[in-house]
């Protein structure tokens, strides 16, 4: 592969990011504050690849690289028996062209319940009570996943109280075949994702399949069951109502 060849991959390389930075696409990989650092690093490649092309398509300067002269250009070229030699790069290079046909065609899924079955509950007993600030306003108050585990699990519901919460997650099957409710919560990247789990009492959205993005109304509930992946603790949400709703924007927390 030549330094042509390099620049067109880094070019298109650079083009798949900046493209998935600009639209929702790069929300299905990374965290949504990492947006602007992504478009920055796909314009550095763009640039690259446009100041390498620019230098290896540049006509040459006059009266460089005159030939016929015996200790000219020619003198690099040709051994001693007349034979000239040409350099043979590897072609695995080539495979550099995969990721980024993958980044330009292949839009891959979210983490959805697959991933949540297979990974504990994020949230380790280990972790120390905080203090609180109260819930959002409105009724029912909209809370995540994430915020409404973290107050049932750590100070037992104290700063939840009566009120009633919104939540919004994807189904998935519990250990007993009963529906939980879910969202992946990640620290930087899709790599790292793990899952959030709530149990569910009362209306429990029965008969989804799994993936189904469902807004869950309900109150605080003193169940706690075990996660039987690395057997975390997992608050239980008392639904009084649900409803079905379309796949989220961003699908992480």
């Amino acid at each position: 592969m030549n330094r042509q060849a390099q620049a067109v991959v880094l070019l298109l390389l650079g083009g798949a990011v900046v493209r998935a930075s600009i639209t929702d696409l790069y929300l299905r990989y990374v965290k949504e504050g990492l947006r602007p650092l992504l478009i920055a690093a796909g314009l550095v490649l763009v640039a690259t690849a446009v100041a390498t092309l620019w230098y290896e398509l540049r006509p040459p300067a006059t009266g460089d690289h005159e030939s016929g002269d015996g200790d000219g250009d020619g003198h690099g070229h040709e051994s001693g028996d007349g034979h000239e030699h040409h350099s043979h790069e590897p072609r695995i290079g080539w495979l550099l062209l995969l990721p980024v046909l993958g980044l330009l065609l292949i839009a891959p899924p979210a983490l959805g319940s697959y991933a949540a079955e297979q990974a504990g509950t994020a949230l380790a007993a280990d972790q120390q009570p905080s203090d609180y600030p109260p819930l959002p306003p409105g009724e029912p108050a909209p809370v995540t996943v994430l915020d409404y585990a973290s107050r049932a699990l750590f100070d037992r519901g104290v700063s939840i109280g009566g009120r009633r919460v919104r939540l919004t997650g994807f189904i998935v099957a519990g250990p007993d075949g009963q529906p939980m409710l879910a969202r992946m919560m990640l620290s930087c990247c899709a790599a790292d994702g793990r899952p959030v789990k709530l149990g569910l009492t009362g209306d429990v959205p029965l008969g989804l399949p799994n993936d189904t993005w469902v807004e869950a109304t309900g109150r605080y509930s003193d169940r706690v069951g075990r996660d039987p992946v690395n057997d975390a603790e997992i608050p239980y949400l008392a639904v009084e109502s649900w409803r079905e709703v379309p796949v989220p924007r961003n699908q992480y927390e």
